[in-house]
């Protein structure tokens, strides 16, 4: 008789390496969610807003599609506009130096105006002695980015309100894995051209159709040809946006959030 086998040893099983490889890939993918979601960052609110964790604060604007508009600029490769994050709000301080009569009223009106044809909220973040026009800081370190600057000026501090300039305006772009987001900006108004108006028959319609005219700059519409249109570059007479202003500013608050 041939004696029993004796039995085979017990082996540990463990994981393959490719079953190893996986779940690190797993782990990895599940740690940067993770920090993507507590980044409260643009690019952590972009994550939240592809995965649907982060919402509108304010509805999308219906829009004709009638006039004529144009963007600051479009995202690499395409004809999507740079815009905001519909899903945070612009922060924005006033520095009232040199400014009219109510300025108060006007700016309130005038962000109000915009934010409804947007869909983007406005935060008032109170008035500032900062007179960086220039100097808008699109970090995001501790402060995250400098809020949005409106103010009044002479073409001895700006030199771009030299001659008939009744204002100057941009955002600040940050870009990241090469998506453009508008997170800062400045509104500089004329102080000698709102003084004229200042106390004239008509003149506070005027003073409000520049300063939305240069917040439709903020928020991402560039000079139009049109003279139909309130972002052309000469308007002398429309106190309101036309229907193709509507139609960009509308376009421009329907960016994904992030």
């Amino acid at each position: 008789m041939h004696p029993w086998p004796p039995p085979e040893p017990a082996r540990r099983r463990g994981l393959s390496g490719s079953s190893r490889m996986s779940i690190g890939s797993v782990l990895a993918l599940l740690v940067a969610a993770c920090v993507l979601m507590l980044d409260p960052g643009d690019a952590g609110s972009r994550f939240r807003g592809l995965v649907g964790l982060e919402e509108r604060r304010i509805a999308a604007v219906p829009f004709s599609g009638e006039g004529t508009y144009r963007f600051l600029s479009t995202q690499p490769g395409g004809d999507e506009p740079v815009g905001w994050n519909p899903c945070r709000p612009i922060r924005f301080v006033v520095n009232p130096e040199g400014a009219p009569q109510e300025w108060r009223e006007l700016v309130d009106d005038g962000v109000a105006e915009v934010s409804a044809a947007t869909g983007l909220e406005f935060e008032d973040e109170g008035t500032t002695d900062d007179r960086g026009f220039d100097e808008r800081s699109g970090g995001i370190g501790i402060g995250g980015p400098d809020p949005v600057l409106i103010g009044w000026a002479d073409e001895d501090e700006v030199e771009g309100l030299a001659g008939d300039v009744a204002g100057l305006a941009g955002p600040v772009t940050l870009s990241s894995a090469g998506f453009g987001r508008y997170v800062s900006g400045m509104v500089v108004l004329d102080a000698d051209t709102y003084a004229d108006l200042d106390g004239m028959i008509g003149g506070r319609e005027q003073q409000r159709a520049i300063l939305i005219h240069e917040l439709g700059h903020l928020v991402g519409l560039a000079h139009v040809d049109d003279e139909g249109e309130l972002m052309h570059a000469t308007n002398l007479g429309r106190t309101d946006f036309g229907p193709g202003d509507l139609t960009g500013l509308a376009l421009l608050g329907r960016v994904p959030c992030g």
